[in-house]
């Protein structure tokens, strides 16, 4: 049944009861198709039922059970059917965002769950605190009789963003079945698309398309609170919305709904994607003994990347300014004015707390990558300026112009806090990996760029300026400049004093009682000095990887096959999990490693013989092969005790000791290489010899002539005192001497099995039967022995 053919028959069946059942029946294009036809036929009467579960059909519930159209892995490269009518279908002149107007005119509003909000509001709201952003006023309302919890009373516009927002969080758990590029899905797409769409850079945001022609769309009316409300800090309602309270239509005020949809749009996407931790939730943060309560995705970061980027783009849009300050007075549109705070009141102090966050919780591993980029789009507005660099011979680093020295002054502690924190992430990371080494040389080249290290250095020197007299100048409250409120509530006073702005965003951010540690200080300088050395281990120890994988690879050949003794026999482990990081990856490390330690230098003006003499710090780690780098340590009565510089190289694999087993050989764990059936019948049969001839074979090793070399190359296997400088033991530990002994478990290796069939296979081509053969063997090992035991020097033991 068509849509068309069900409108006569809604007598007896619900509009919703019909899209429903065709909604598990038919193809999502031709739901989209009839959807549309629905929208533009149907009155807002019999729409605004079908509403709410549309839009949960489309975006999933909020327990994120629905998982509704899963746009986050909808793809044009994997399905560009699909993809292509959902873009259509939710464009901002698409069918949706028609339905969302024609409600809008009947002023409908729907109810959203408080408990789904994110943390902070939600627990503002449930103690009756009103939150300082304008988006929630006059909105909570009690539950009826026996409902259940609080609610918001949403416009149309605000239900469909609220959900559309909200659902890259309750949806993040969505089963994947394949891989997906997240800046490629239809969710990443739409959320540009309404950025640009209700932020435009050029031009003013365009009018809603409105079904009926010259009609009015009124805009959102204040509504009284359901509940009194105690509100903190410094809230005012909206003058926007007063101002529109006293008119039948917004058509009569273009520029009031285009700021209304504007500052709406971003109140949202700011509120479910970074109010996660409010102030007081960050403080508490700082103790190790609190729990998080949210933790962001690689993707919820991606996205929140893309709206810093247009957020600079569009505040960066902003027309220069008037010679005449009348003029601007009068002349400036609300979008212009709008521009011109939307970075510091809307999303400065939330941005902060979410990347204080992240900074001190993300992972240690390569996925910090999208966070570190976010940061650095967020410092360098002027690389989305609309201005275009000059163009020069030579590719020299753009200065930063002077004319940014307000943006960062004004967002100091994003510059210096933020990078002591990198810092501190830096140092507990395995710089050897090329993941990690691109993300330090990432943060160097950003501040090495011309004038931005100096232009930091005077924010903080004018935060340390001494306290001037100034009325109240301490009140937390009339200090903070980013309360989040509607763009058209009441401003403080401009304040003229550049060492008094860069006091207030510390303080607001911090706290009164906040002990500011200087990005230039000698703090702050240790701790590059820390990273500096930690590069220069790291490109020693990739250049160690690198000769060792040249060795191993030049050393591999078909005949190692067919020696006798397996090369790990004694149970050292020679290898490490970056030697598979390949030849390429080395050098693009070490050509990171090399480049950041270079802007470090320009930044924090590292001389040369600091460099040197780090340099040869790291060299005198290695040992007389220049290969092997030990773990920082000293030595002791009870022997070698690691250093904290050496327990951070053993867990993050930078330096290691040659752990040996000290034990009896013929007991160490069973290898993947030997055969366990083998080695135990063997070790049985080793025991049995040894306890049989044990006399003999001690009178054997006792004799000085040829015979006792002989017998001492096989029989003894002496402790291996030569690698103790390799292995943290201690001083008074007795060596145990095993005495001679037979060892036959080398003929359990998988290894030795596989060279004495290939050798029988291949004696069989010339005649050459099993006793034959094996006669060779052991005649041609036998002359092997000789010849050892006259030329090897310090009679070395044979190892199986």
């Amino acid at each position: 049944m068509s849509f068309l053919a069900a409108r006569s028959d809604f007598s007896y069946r619900s509009p919703q009861a019909t899209l429903k059942a065709d909604c598990v029946n038919k193809p999502f294009v031709q739901r989209c198709h009839e959807l549309e036809t629905v929208i533009e036929e149907f009155p807002a009467k019999e729409l605004h039922g079908i509403f709410p579960w549309l839009v949960e059909s489309i975006f999933g519930s909020l327990d994120g059970i629905i998982v509704g159209w899963n746009l986050r892995c909808l793809q044009g490269r994997t399905n560009p059917t699909e993809y292509s009518v959902a873009l259509d279908f939710l464009d901002p002149s698409g069918p949706m965002m028609k339905l969302v107007y024609k409600l809008q005119a009947e002023e409908y509003r729907y109810d959203f769950p408080v408990s789904y909000l994110p943390g902070p509001v939600k627990a503002s709201i449930q103690e009756q605190v009103l939150p300082e952003c304008s988006l929630y006023h006059n909105k909570v309302q009690f539950p009826s009789s026996g409902g259940l919890g609080l609610n918001l009373a949403l416009n149309p516009f605000e239900y469909y963003m609220f959900y559309f927002a909200i659902s890259l969080i309750t949806q993040k758990n969505s089963p994947i079945t394949h891989h997906v590029s997240p800046s490629n899905s239809a969710y990443f797409i739409l959320v540009d698309t309404y950025l640009k769409c209700f932020l435009p850079t050029e031009g003013s945001v365009l009018p809603p398309p409105s079904s009926n022609p010259g009609g009015a769309i009124p805009s959102p009316t204040p509504r009284s609170p359901a509940v009194p409300f105690t509100s903190y800090g410094m809230h005012h309602t909206s003058l926007l919305k007063r101002h529109i309270a006293h008119q039948p239509s917004v058509n009569a005020d273009p520029a009031s709904q285009e700021i209304w949809r504007s500052e709406t749009l971003l109140q949202i996407f700011v509120e479910m994607w970074l109010h996660h931790y409010s102030l007081e939730m960050y403080q508490k943060m700082q103790s190790p003994h609190v729990k998080e309560s949210f933790k962001p995705t690689e993707e919820h970061v991606l996205v929140v990347r893309l709206l810093v980027k247009h957020l600079h783009a569009f505040s960066n849009s902003l027309k220069p300014e008037p010679l005449s300050p009348s003029a601007h007075s009068h002349t400036a549109s609300p979008l212009e004015e709008f521009k011109r705070v939307v970075i510091p009141r809307f999303v400065q102090q939330k941005l902060y707390i979410f990347l204080q966050h992240c900074f001190g919780h993300w992972p240690l591993d390569a996925s910090f990558r999208a966070v570190l980029e976010m940061w650095l789009s967020y410092l360098q507005p002027w690389r989305y300026a609309p201005e275009k660099p000059p163009q020069s011979a030579e590719p020299l680093p753009r200065s930063v112009s002077e004319k940014w020295a307000a943006f960062i002054q004004e967002n100091l502690l994003m510059y210096t806090k933020l990078f002591v924190g990198f810092l501190n992430r830096a140092l507990r990371t395995d710089l050897v990996s090329p993941k990690n080494a691109l993300m330090v040389f990432r943060v160097a080249k950003v501040f090495a760029q011309p004038n931005l290290a100096e232009m930091i250095l005077k924010g903080e020197q004018l935060f340390l300026e001494p306290e001037l007299v100034i009325p109240h100048r301490q009140h937390r409250l009339f200090m903070t400049p980013t309360l989040g409120g509607s763009f058209f509530s009441s401003w403080p006073p401009t304040i003229t004093d550049a060492s008094f702005k860069v006091k207030s965003h510390v303080y607001s951010l911090e706290g009164q009682d906040f002990q500011y540690k200087q990005m230039f200080g000698a703090e702050v300088r240790n701790l590059v000095l820390k990273l500096a050395q930690l590069i220069c281990q790291a490109q020693q120890t990739a250049k160690s990887i690198s000769d060792h994988s040249a060795e191993t690879l030049a050393s591999q050949s078909f005949f190692s096959w067919f020696r006798f003794t397996p090369s790990d026999m004694n149970g050292s482990y020679t290898g490490n999990d970056l030697d598979e990081i390949g030849q390429d990856s080395i050098k693009k490390t070490d050509e990171y490693l090399e480049k950041a330690l270079e802007y470090l230098c320009q930044i924090f003006k590292l001389n040369e013989a600091q460099l040197t003499q780090m340099m040869m710090k790291c060299g005198t780690a290695q040992d007389e092969n220049g290969k092997k780098q030990l773990p920082d340590c000293i030595e002791s009565e009870d022997g070698l005790i690691l250093t904290p510089l050496g327990r951070y190289q053993i867990i993050n694999g930078l330096r290691r000791f040659e752990v040996q087993y000290q034990g009896d050989t013929e007991l160490q764990p069973i290898r993947s290489y030997e055969n366990a059936t083998l080695v135990r019948l063997l070790f049985r049969l080793s025991s049995a010899l040894n306890q049989r001839f044990a006399d003999q074979m001690e009178v054997l090793c006792s004799r000085e002539d040829f015979i006792g070399k002989l017998c001492r190359y096989h029989l003894i296997n002496p402790h291996l005192a030569q690698k103790t400088r390799y292995i943290p033991m201690s001083k008074d530990r007795t060596s145990h001497n095993w005495g001679p002994r037979i060892s036959l478990r080398f003929l359990a290796s998988y290894r030795t099995l596989t060279s004495l069939l290939m050798i029988y296979f291949i004696a069989s081509w010339f005649c050459i039967g099993p006793v034959g053969c094996t006669f060779i063997i052991l005649f041609g090992y036998f002359l092997y022995a000789i010849l050892m035991t006259f030329f090897s020097e310090g009679w070395k033991p044979h190892q199986h």
